[in-house]
């Protein structure tokens, strides 16, 4: 198989312009604009350029039909239920068409213009434009290879393309092919396996990459030139085991026939292993004996933890639901923490950055979100601190928040239990 760069396409992060190459020229005043949703935070989206409706009810991984726009008046807004959740005033070239791309969650909603322009290729090739719009997810390896290929030796259709970015036009031979999507320069960091896309003959396409509720695996769809949209749906989770029992037991755990964490001493946090969503068992072992078989329904795109907490005497289990997308709003951290201390069950823990309470009410076996002003970290003497009714201050540490940064996702584990608790500060992006 071939592949063959076109450096003319670019796109750019953020609500700025993704041109094509090619086609169009007319001199007309109106250009024909239609709105992608590829919004995973929105079920339908409209369109309105100019105070005139373009498209409405255009569900998530459809596109709408085409509307004239004078292109001398381009305001446009998409908008849901009728609430304005993102605005752009493009520069459209009359005559030409346009799919304006909306992606991201509420709070955080962005749009990509794609000139739908680009020359076709001739018959036996197919043009294929990757974007990712899964700023969550961050940088992304792209492969084509035939359905029982190993990713080994497999060279990458697409490289290093950034959250909001593209990969500009790539001609390759036309039919079906195996795609996988991987994080950037590791292939066994899979996050999206497609067993078949069709490429077609003297055809235009563009590979758009959506987020999933987890934030880190990937969801796909296949949009043609002037055409319909193609939706993808990954149908792997990601989950792990964290042991948070006191006493140095031991524990492991697997999915099915998937390990999820290698016999280990607690307290110990498991790393994510990536499995079939869907209802799997779950066996958990403590000091060699496995707990009651679980079958958690695990949703695609999903991120979880399987808290184990408890006495060793008496283990439970429980099952977590991860967000790791990133802060929608600037210069924030995002923060879970996770209780797994024993002994305090109606006992609910607040977490504190100086002395304001991000968290409260956290009762064990449970976790909590909250978004942090990562500033604090740089204020001399800022402190992270965890307190409950029953102990006071649990603990206390200021070295701690020197490590925070915007933009990015952290969780604070709370093991052991109330005599000889354990705290960690665990970073989950990268």
């Amino acid at each position: 198989m071939r592949f063959r760069q076109w450096a003319a396409a670019a796109a750019v992060i953020g609500s700025a312009m993704l041109t094509a190459c090619g086609g169009g020229g007319s001199s007309s005043s109106h250009a024909d604009v239609r709105l992608v949703n590829a919004s995973a935070g929105f079920s339908t989206l409209d369109l309105t350029v100019n105070s005139t409706s373009i498209n409405t009810g255009v569900a998530y991984g459809a596109a709408g039909s085409y509307g004239s726009v004078d292109t001398s008046a381009t305001t446009s807004q998409i908008l849901n239920s009728g609430t304005t959740v993102k605005s752009t005033t493009p520069t459209l070239t009359g005559g030409d068409k346009y799919s304006m791309i909306a992606y991201g969650w509420a709070g955080a909603v962005n749009t990509t213009l794609l000139q739908e322009a680009e020359t076709v290729p001739a018959s036996g090739s197919s043009k294929l434009l990757v974007l990712n719009l899964a700023p969550d997810a961050g940088a992304l390896d792209f492969y084509l290879t035939a359905s029982d290929a190993t990713l080994d030796a497999a060279s990458a259709l697409a490289s290093n393309i950034v959250g909001g970015g593209g990969s500009g036009y790539i001609t390759t031979t036309a039919g079906t092919y195996r795609l996988r999507v991987t994080g950037v320069s590791n292939k066994t960091d899979l996050r999206l396996d497609l067993p078949a896309i069709k490429l077609d003959s003297a055809q235009v396409q563009t590979l758009i990459i959506t987020p999933t509720k987890g934030g880190v695996l990937v969801n796909a769809m296949l949009l043609v030139q002037q055409g319909a949209v193609t939706s993808y749906v990954g149908t792997n989770a990601r989950a792990r085991v964290v042991g948070a029992l006191p006493g140095k037991a031991k524990i492991s755990g697997t999915r099915d026939s998937v390990s999820l964490l290698s016999t280990s001493t607690t307290p110990i946090i498991g790393t994510y292993s990536t499995v079939a969503s869907g209802a799997g068992v779950v066996t958990i072992n403590v000091n060699g004996a496995p707990l009651t078989a679980l079958t958690p329904n695990l949703q695609a795109g999903g991120d979880y933890t399987l808290l184990v907490w408890g006495t060793q005497a008496a283990p439970k289990v429980a099952v977590l639901t991860d967000d790791n997308r990133l802060p929608t709003t600037s210069g924030y951290a995002k923060f879970s923490v996770v209780n797994g201390i024993t002994g305090l069950v109606d006992d609910g823990f607040t977490l504190l950055v100086d002395d304001t309470a991000y968290v409260t009410g956290l009762l064990p076996g449970t976790s909590k979100l909250a978004n942090v002003p990562a500033s604090l970290s740089q204020t001399v003497g800022s402190k992270l601190s965890l307190e409950s009714p029953t102990l006071g201050t649990l603990y206390t540490n200021t070295t701690q928040m020197q490590v925070i940064t915007s933009a990015n996702v952290y969780t604070i584990f709370l093991m052991g239990d109330a005599t000889t608790p354990t705290v960690q500060l665990r970073r989950e992006r990268y």
